[in-house]
């Protein structure tokens, strides 16, 4: 099992991102996925969640309408649509699959882990 984000970077107050996720070696389309992220000196955090279909999505209070997770299964991809950035945003971000199909918020809920990508939010 393997999963493998890209797309972070450094990014002005204010800008976008797009994290990327190529999930490998396991049912992706079983699976829901997740975003977590983790800041120096802080506590790993829950981003965001969505159904194997991507019919469902939940985020944490501090991204909704900021944040967007989307999937596409034919490929065994998940993706994080970051806008409005701030600084407090600057993590480290981790692309996370679970065996079963339904969003859960806690890091224990999750089977696979990817590596993370940093994203740092500064001008």
């Amino acid at each position: 099992v393997q999963l493998v984000e890209s797309g972070g970077g450094l990014v002005q107050p204010g800008g976008s991102l797009r994290l990327s996720c190529a999930a490998f070696g396991f049912t992706f389309s079983n699976s829901a996925m997740g975003w977590f992220r983790q800041a120096p000196g802080k506590e790993r955090e829950f981003v965001g969640s969505i159904s194997w279909s991507g019919a469902i999505t939940y985020y944490a209070d501090s991204m909704k309408g900021r944040f967007a997770i989307s999937r596409d299964n034919a490929k065994n991809m998940v993706y994080l649509q970051m806008n409005s950035l701030k600084p407090e945003d600057t993590a480290v971000y981790c692309c996370t699959g679970r065996r079963g199909a339904f969003i859960r918020t806690m890091p224990d809920d999750y089977d696979y882990w990817g590596q993370g990508t940093q994203v740092t939010v500064s001008s």
